[in-house]
């Protein structure tokens, strides 16, 4: 990769060398950088958006005590999904490759009790803090 970059670069001052000046040599690279970037995070958003699981969900503890983390939820097959989380106190734990849709969270504090309880639509990436209120 790195000598296509250079033959390229070479053959494009040769060319360029006697037709323009060292400032629109530049201005030019950066259109072309500019513009091969935005191709670049085009095709990663468009993976994301088709993907049917999320690669990662943290959670972060902020709390003085651990705490447990549990999700509920179903797939697109109607299979369960469980995951439970113990996370230290200023600690963060992360669940890897789990199914977009809503899922049911419970927040277990260390003498069991519930902290806090609801649902959320994961449907993508998210760090979730879990501090004194």
């Amino acid at each position: 990769m790195k000598i296509y970059a250079t033959f390229f670069l070479i053959f494009f001052w040769f060319t360029s060398y006697s037709q323009s000046d060292v400032q629109n040599l530049i201005k030019g690279g950066e259109l072309v950088i500019n513009g091969l970037s935005i191709f670049k995070s085009g095709k990663s958003e468009s993976k994301s958006a088709t993907s049917k699981t999320i690669e990662s969900i943290c959670v972060k503890n902020k709390l003085s005590d651990k705490i447990t983390f549990r999700i509920v939820g179903k797939d697109d097959e109607d299979n369960d999904v469980k995951k439970e989380l113990v996370i230290q106190n200023d600690g963060k734990e992360c669940v890897f490759e789990i199914p977009k849709g809503i899922y049911t969270y419970e927040i277990v504090l260390a003498n069991k009790e519930i902290y806090k309880k609801g649902e959320y639509k994961f449907n993508e990436e998210i760090t979730i803090t879990v501090k004194d209120e």
